[in-house]
């Protein structure tokens, strides 16, 4: 139960830094190039940027509600009800961050055949692989949660 426990803080940690450092560099990816092409002119983009943000946010959250929990051993959220949330929002957020990051690589992928390489592909191509990370991040603590959610009760 404690190896889980330990799992769980690790990879909602990972799933904080990594959402963290993708939306930074996609969104630091401005006026780069010989087109100074920025992010926010294409929606693949700005889907990557706005899905990151919010597992950020999420994983900052939960992360503080590990935290917690461990110090008082008392839940934010009550049981059942928070093993229901982090169960769906795990899954919905595994979701959004496979679907923005693919749509951001056919995105990098189209500018790059169309255009050639330079640094604004380079930066969203950087972004989009730590976005996968993420994803990985966000599936483990998906399968934690449903461990927790349908665990038998003792």
């Amino acid at each position: 139960e404690e190896a889980v426990r330990r799992t769980a803080v690790g990879a909602r940690l990972a799933a904080a830094a990594l959402c963290l450092v993708a939306f930074s560099v996609l969104a630091a990816d401005r006026d780069k190039g010989w087109a100074l092409d920025s992010y926010n002119r294409y929606k693949q983009f700005r889907y990557c940027v706005s899905v990151n943000v919010i597992g950020f946010v999420y994983s900052g959250f939960q992360v503080y509600a590990q935290a917690h929990y461990m110090m008082t051993e008392k839940h934010i959220i009550r049981r059942p009800m928070g093993d229901y949330l982090d169960f769906a929002m795990d899954q919905i957020l595994a979701y959004l961050l496979i679907s923005s990051s693919s749509s951001a690589t056919a995105r990098t992928g189209d500018w790059v055949s169309n255009w050639g390489r330079d640094p604004f592909p380079d930066m969203a191509t950087g972004s989009v692989a730590v976005s996968f990370l993420a994803f990985l991040a966000f599936a483990l603590s998906a399968l934690i949660s449903a461990y927790y959610l349908f665990r038998p009760s003792l």
